[in-house]
């Protein structure tokens, strides 16, 4: 049977770790060493993004992860703009090997209603 977008991305979300924006926030906040990859399109990043995000688009993700996360245990937070695309970019980074990948799940657009900064 022929999956859907919203299947994949359920199917993503329980199969890889999700979180969200406040744990997010406050991970960073702490100095807690988090690389956070924005897996939206270019124009979407050139609207606002998270500061300090890494924009790897999500079509370029494997292709770009080994050179631009080359530390395989290192803290990962994928996002874009909502929660799919992240989910499914966190499942591809774990079938790539990466151990401590999370998706927060709402995006930056959940970022951005719990009135966090981007540029």
């Amino acid at each position: 049977m022929a999956k859907s977008y919203q299947d994949l991305v359920k199917e993503a979300k329980s199969q890889t770790e999700q979180t969200d924006a406040e744990a997010v926030h406050a991970a960073l906040d702490s100095g807690e060493n988090v690389t956070i990859v924005d897996v939206r399109e270019p124009a979407e990043w050139d609207e606002s993004h998270i500061a300090g995000a890494q924009p790897i688009p999500r079509g370029l993700l494997e292709y770009q992860a080994a050179d631009k996360l080359p530390d395989k245990n290192a803290r990962i937070v994928v996002h874009c703009a909502l929660g799919g695309r992240g989910a499914l970019a966190a499942q591809s980074l774990k079938e790539m090997g990466y151990e401590n990948v999370a998706n927060m799940d709402g995006g930056v657009k959940g970022w951005r209603e719990k009135g966090y900064e981007t540029e």
